[in-house]
């Protein structure tokens, strides 16, 4: 076996020292040979241990040992959040390999995905989760057939990789003291880059991430690792982890985190081709030039311009229109652009309609930490309520947010438990929160089974009709001289949106002639104002009417017989669908809209 190790200091000599897996008694040190050293870059060939032996091993330094930078799997000394030390960090001798069963991994487009973001351990480590290896790896491969239940093409996860979460560290430089430093439950910190996090795993963090992946491809879903890279990070051996986590692991794509980071260069790699690479920025012009747009979309663009845009709208801010237009339809050419209400930091769906202000006092900062910009509305009384009105608005407020996110053009995103109303208490920077605050409690999903149906019925409609995903953004012109665009805007009188400042309502329409010749059209009529508004509707083929599909207020929105326009109650957004009719059955086709009606509000 092949050991490599950079010396770091002034130390006299550098080796390896083994240990027995099931003991930890020390078993040999084998220095690294001066006649194989380049620089400070040290490599020697072991052969020597015996094969049917479990080995752990460590580099040492004269008397300070720390693990192996490049190690495969390690082994805690420690249990998780316990203060630990590089020390306490065993690196284990890898054995055995692992059947694929000829997987592939699923290559989805960023307009046929559905992203759901979480963290290994929060997703399953409440008792609620009801899986065996709760907060690990296996935990997620329990979860799969709710994942496919809910619509889940790709699934991303906070750092997974070898981390210490909570640092003993070394005061004077030779003494090690308890410290106070808080936990580090999200990962954000540079860790050991090659090895999966041995607290995600019941036995074998290696076997258990890879059976996860292929459980995972097995079912058409994407694996995406997101990797914190610190500034003073070596940025050259980026796209050597990254290779490797896509040969050793089969893993699909990376969401880079970190300031100034290579992305163009990894990019533009040859080797990740076919690997999604996401980060805030792409310049997809420099990297494939400007009038050569890729075969495959691999790369993806994170910003957070929808989120605050749309939380504005949803809260009934002024000046909002425009904005929201841009947010509903842009689809970039060259690369996918992930949309998202939500994220891992910040305020969840269900915190962002239940408080008006961050209440991280449990982080024990004094509520100084986490950013105070929110644009969060808590309808009426912060945080938990018995009021029915509260809650039911509350409740609207949730449904209006999936009909933006599933109905923006781009790829949508959400953070876990978002689909069934999660709490974090209020706490929009839960990076040191391993508890209650963190996990899911899936007990929600049957307490808030009309929220959770609402999410699985307006994602479901997503996925069925092709013009709520293009392949390519709106044109929002008639290229197919159908007599109608693609997309279009509207306001109190149809084909004219209104942008003043003041209007906080819109009408979307979705024609379905873009999809094919018997799809049926689809108009999204916004409110978020506080008083009814009527919006305007396009007159539809001969032989069409509209009909409501669905609508996120309590009672029946009212549609006028001439079907000129629709009123929209406040703070409600109306689904209309159009269909074809006979003009000598007009009371068969009112009791099908009453039908549909009836179905949604139950």
């Amino acid at each position: 076996m092949i050991f490599e190790a950079i010396k770091s200091g002034n130390s006299k000599e550098i080796g390896v020292v083994f240990y027995d897996k099931i003991t930890g008694h020390e078993i040999k040190r084998i220095p690294f040979p001066e006649e194989e050293r380049i620089g400070r870059f040290y490599r020697m060939s072991v052969d020597s241990l015996l094969p049917e032996k479990d080995y752990l091993y460590q580099i040492y330094e004269d008397e300070l040992r720390h693990p192996d930078p490049k190690g495969r799997e390690f082994f805690a000394a420690k249990k998780y959040g316990e203060p630990k030390s590089p020390e306490d960090l065993y690196t284990v001798i890898p054995k055995g390999g692992f059947d694929w069963k000829d997987t592939k991994n699923p290559r989805i487009a960023y307009e046929d995905s559905f992203i759901y973001c979480i963290h290994v351990r929060g997703f399953t480590k409440h008792a609620s989760s009801g899986v065996k290896a709760r907060g690990t790896f296996a935990g997620v491969t329990e979860k799969i057939p709710y994942l496919k239940k809910i619509g889940v093409t790709t699934l991303e996860f906070q750092p997974i990789y070898e981390f210490i979460e909570r640092r003993n560290e070394r005061i004077g430089g030779t003494t090690a003291q308890e410290s106070q430093q808080r936990l580090n439950y999200w990962g954000y910190t540079e860790g050991y880059y090659y090895a999966p996090k041995s607290d995600y795993a019941m036995e074998s963090p290696v076997q258990e991430l890879k059976t996860m992946v292929r459980q995972l491809h097995e079912n058409g879903m994407e694996v995406i690792l997101q990797f914190y890279f610190d500034k003073d990070f070596r940025l050259i051996t980026i796209p050597e982890i990254l290779k490797f986590w896509v040969s050793e692991y089969h893993i699909d794509g990376f969401h880079l985190i970190g300031e100034d980071l290579p992305s163009e260069m990894i990019a533009s790699d040859p080797a990740f081709s076919e690997t999604k690479i996401w980060y805030y920025h792409m310049d997809a012009d420099k990297i494939y030039g400007r009038q050569n747009p890729p075969e495959v979309k691999t790369l993806g663009i994170l910003q957070d311009d929808y989120m605050y845009d749309c939380r504005r709208f949803l809260k009934g801010e002024e000046g909002c229109i425009p904005a929201i237009m841009y947010q509903m339809h842009t689809v970039p050419e060259k690369v996918g652009r992930i949309h998202y209400l939500t994220t891992y930091w910040g305020f969840g769906l269900m915190d962002m309609v239940s408080y008006d202000f961050k209440h991280n006092e449990q982080n024990g900062e004094e509520n100084h930490d986490g950013t105070d910009y929110n644009c969060s509305w808590n309808c009426g009384e912060e945080g938990p309520t018995r009021k029915k009105k509260i809650a039911k608005l509350r409740l609207t407020q949730l449904k209006n947010a999936y009909f933006l996110l599933f109905f923006s053009q781009s790829t949508p995103r959400i953070f876990m438990g978002d689909e069934f109303g999660n709490s974090q208490k209020g706490n929009n920077n839960p990076y040191c929160q391993d508890n209650l605050i963190t996990w899911l409690d899936w007990k929600l999903v049957e307490k808030n089974k009309e929220l959770t149906d609402a999410f699985l019925e307006i994602s479901r409609f997503r996925r069925e009709h092709r013009i709520l995903h293009p392949v390519h953004e709106a044109t929002m012109m008639d290229t197919i001289s159908c007599g109608y665009p693609d997309l279009s805007f509207h306001g109190k009188t149809a084909w004219r949106p209104e942008m003043e400042s003041f209007s906080r309502q819109l009408g979307v329409m979705y024609c379905g002639f873009y999809e094919n010749a018997q799809a049926p059209f689809y108009y999204l009529a916004i409110n978020m104002h506080w008083e009814i508004h009527e919006l305007g509707l396009p007159r539809l083929p001969k032989g069409s009417k509209w009909r409501i599909r669905y609508y996120t207020c309590e009672n029946t929105p009212d549609l006028p017989e001439k079907q000129e326009l629709v009123k929209v109650p406040p703070k409600t957004i109306i689904l209309l669908e159009s269909y074809k009719f006979r003009g000598d059955d007009k009371n068969e086709d009112d009791k099908d809209m009453e039908t549909f009606q009836d179905d949604n509000a139950s």
